[in-house]
């Protein structure tokens, strides 16, 4: 699992911007999700439900400041319990311990790229490793691969810090694109028309809303609005693609150990991402947006013996289903507390008949950062509705900034790129009343009882 990967960045997705030819292997070589989404578009809220199968509301990681609760059951819980040896090496970022891993060797929160700090399970304190940080963290990986107990299945989460801000690549990276200009994304100079409040006036706009770290360099005093973005767009989405070079080569180095070994016969391989990201597009960077380019995730897997090659599903797939579908592999049922569902089956090509048409999503940290509203919603296969409801609700005890309630919908189907807000629409009065009352029921089911 990477952070912050968008589908816009591979090129099994379509990308337009870059090649990853080791991630495309897993496309190739197994199945596309094409709508997998996350259930809170913010790294800690998502990592906790991928790891418990419960929304933030009902695992208690709301936001970035929430900790994992270590005494409830997780999935690597599960696993261990059953006789898996487990691991989990990078990317932690859930403030404590990691839960029921044989083994550990995680990042200090964020981490930083070059010669990263990580602190090992059973060692003396931190400990500063040459070298950039997806190279360290695949180096470790392989390293406890090969000196697993091999008479045992093993369970093994390998994440990466790469591409999140602020970002810096490899070395033998840093000239990458240097000689050319990264296609933009048609929406890059949005003015946010016919859009809510929110939209317009959010903190994430490329340029505009940037430190200097994040572009490497001072933006010239006379570029200003839409030409600052332009200019800012190229430094970002280049250092961005860099890093995400990085994270390419390296899946590469494990996809060639498996086969070495010969476990690629025998282990389901999964790319993923913590949630979306912009790319440019409606000219912002960052996630938390309901928005496709925030909700939607990654997700190519492989497993020779169950899942065809080169299949593509487009059923509708949650983060918290991850969990389920990792017992279900190993032959374990969904335990009760779990609220997402295994999709085992459709990976191997045959959808259940009562599979989810719809979602609900809740973004919690409400102008905390970025100044994007607190917001949920739900998406269906062809629109979006959603609600930014002003009054938050404060998990951190020190957020006091209501707004004005506003709505936004959607009509995925006619524009895809979400330019057009037709809550107001008389056309779409009926579809407004039908989406409102699924939002209420699909929230209710969720046991989200707040306001």
């Amino acid at each position: 699992m990477s952070d912050d990967h968008a589908v816009n960045a591979i090129s099994s997705y379509g990308s337009k911007i870059n090649k990853t030819p080791n991630i495309d292997r897993l496309a190739a070589e197994g199945m596309k999700l094409e709508n997998c989404f996350v259930t809170n578009s913010i790294c800690t809220p998502s990592r906790a439900a991928i790891l418990t199968g419960q929304y933030s509301h009902v695992n208690g990681v709301y936001t970035l400041a929430d900790s994992l609760n270590t005494e409830r059951p997780n999935v690597a819980t599960r696993l261990r319990e059953s006789g898996y040896q487990t691991a989990v090496i990078g990317k932690w970022h859930l403030k404590v311990d990691p839960p029921g891993f044989d083994y550990w060797n995680v990042l200090r929160g964020q981490g930083r790229y070059r010669n990263p700090v990580l602190r090992e399970m059973g060692g003396e304190g931190e400990k500063e490793y040459e070298g950039h940080s997806t190279d360290v963290v695949t180096n470790l990986s392989l390293a406890w691969l090969k000196k697993r107990d091999p008479n045992k299945p093993f369970f093994l989460l390998t994440h990466y810090k790469a591409p999140h801000r602020s970002w810096v690549p490899a070395k033998r990276f840093e000239s990458l694109y240097a000689d050319e200009d990264v296609p933009e994304p048609e929406t890059l100079l949005d003015t946010y028309e016919n859009r809510s409040r929110a939209a317009r006036e959010a903190t994430l706009r490329i340029g505009e809303h940037m430190r200097e770290e994040d572009l490497k360099r001072k933006p010239p005093a006379h570029l200003k609005g839409l030409e600052l973005r332009k200019w800012g767009y190229q430094y970002y989405i280049k250092d961005y693609l860099r890093c995400v070079a990085g994270v390419d080569e390296n899946v590469g180095r494990i996809l060639d150990y498996l086969d070495e070994s010969g476990l690629a016969e025998n282990t389901l391989v999964i790319y993923t991402a913590d949630q979306g990201f912009f790319l440019g597009e409606h000219g912002y960077y960052d996630k938390r947006f309901m928005y496709e380019e925030s909700l939607r995730m990654p997700f190519l897997v492989r497993y020779p013996k169950k899942i065809k090659a080169g299949s593509v599903t487009s059923d509708m797939i949650l983060n918290i289903d991850f969990a389920p579908t990792f017992l279900a592999y190993a032959g374990l049922d969904t335990p009760d507390q779990m609220q997402g569902r295994s999709f085992r089956s459709i990976l191997e090509g045959e959808a259940p008949a009562d599979w989810r048409t719809s979602m609900y999503y809740r973004y919690w940290m409400h102008l905390s950062h970025h100044g994007v509203p607190a917001h949920y919603g739900v998406r269906t296969e062809r629109y979006k509705l959603i609600y930014f409801y002003g009054d938050p609700f404060d998990t951190a005890g020190s957020i006091d900034k209501p707004t004005e309630p506003e709505w936004e919908m959607f009509d995925l189907e006619k524009d895809p790129q979400e330019l057009n807000n037709v809550y107001n629409d008389p056309a779409y009065a009926d579809t407004v009343k039908e989406l409102t009352a699924l939002l209420e029921k699909l929230k209710k089911e969720a046991g989200d009882t707040a306001r």
